[in-house]
């Protein structure tokens, strides 16, 4: 699996410059319950913060979506049918049915992180990453639209967890004010990488800030 997904990490000079969900859909990732998920009672809360459901503003059965708001980050995003979503006073979260995939969504303020960009932001992450979570390993790499993709793999799976984790986060900064950016957070099994790579590609086709 880390051989695979190294090959499409370092492949054409296209599949540096952007990310590409090739043939797959939200279709490929959903449960068709026409949007049910979302109305349910959450699956998933966070410890010590005040969670509601975030706000649907469509179901979308026809692509199998589930437009959504997410108040405290001030970013509307399209998730899976089947998945559900949580919204707090720091940031946004959805996972799959069987909460092997997560979605994590934030704001960052690159000076109160100690960096001056995006870029420099990337670089101090994959060094902080690697030192805290061995056996760890991230790379990063900076987009054709000037958004920053990194990728961690071999990351120890957290309670619930039946295998290794393959991450990543995409950070995509403020056009208006490079001190500012959003970053979005994708998890899931690494023998999933792959597939995991390609559902970034549509989220990120779908995602709207409010800078």
């Amino acid at each position: 699996m880390a051989v695979a997904l190294a090959l499409c990490w370092a492949g054409s000079a296209h599949a540096q410059s952007e990310l590409d969900a090739g043939a797959l859909t939200f279709k490929d990732f959903a449960v068709a319950d026409r949007g049910a998920s979302f109305y349910r009672p959450l699956a998933v809360t966070l410890e010590g913060t005040a969670t509601t459901s975030a706000n649907v503003l469509q179901i979308d059965n026809a692509n199998g979506l589930a437009r959504l708001h997410f108040k405290a980050v001030k970013m509307d995003a399209a998730v899976p049918l089947g998945w559900q979503a949580i919204d707090d006073r720091e940031r946004g979260m959805a996972y799959s049915e069987d909460q092997s995939y997560r979605l994590i969504l934030w704001r960052v303020d690159f000076a109160f992180e100690g960096v001056s960009n995006a870029e420099h932001y990337a670089m101090a992450k994959v060094g902080t990453i690697e030192a805290r979570r061995p056996p760890t390993k991230a790379q990063a790499r900076k987009l054709g639209d000037g958004t920053y993709l990194i990728v961690y793999e071999n990351v120890p799976p957290s309670r619930g967890d039946h295998e290794s984790r393959t991450v990543f986060d995409l950070i995509m900064p403020n056009p208006a004010n490079p001190k500012e950016g959003a970053l979005m957070t994708l998890g899931m099994p690494a023998s999933q990488g792959l597939r995991g790579l390609k559902l970034l590609a549509l989220l990120k086709q779908n995602i709207h800030i409010s800078w």
